[in-house]
């Protein structure tokens, strides 16, 4: 089978993550994330009369991680910049001048109205 030259063609480098793979890699981010907020809270309950310092710190990082996550977690599918153009153009042809017709004047050196051959324009 032959390729016709006006095809497009597409490299495989520029392909987006599955929609499957994305989803998966998504919620395994939320799910880490709420598994650091989980151990925080905890621990802002465990060093609250040990050290009040450090449980206000996990307290706070308990009070904020949920938002962070559902961002992280959303923010998927876009572009990314670093991929290369998935569209690669078909390279130029050089185009061939046209040879000149027979019997058509060309100016001489000085443009004095006599053709190459010596006759008269």
């Amino acid at each position: 089978m032959r390729k016709r030259s006006g095809d497009e063609v597409f490299r495989i480098t520029g392909a987006r993550q599955g929609l499957a793979d994305d989803v998966r890699g998504r919620q395994r981010r939320y799910v880490i994330s709420m598994s650091v907020r989980t151990v925080s809270v905890v621990l802002a309950a465990v060093l609250w009369n040990v050290e009040r310092y450090v449980a206000i710190v996990a307290l706070a990082l308990g009070v904020l991680l949920p938002y962070v996550a559902v961002v992280i977690a959303n923010a998927g599918r876009e572009n990314t910049p670093s991929l290369p153009s998935t569209f690669v153009p078909a390279p130029m042809r050089p185009v061939l001048d046209a040879a000149p017709l027979a019997g058509t004047a060309e100016p001489g050196p000085e443009g004095d109205g006599v053709r190459r051959d010596g006759k008269s324009v």
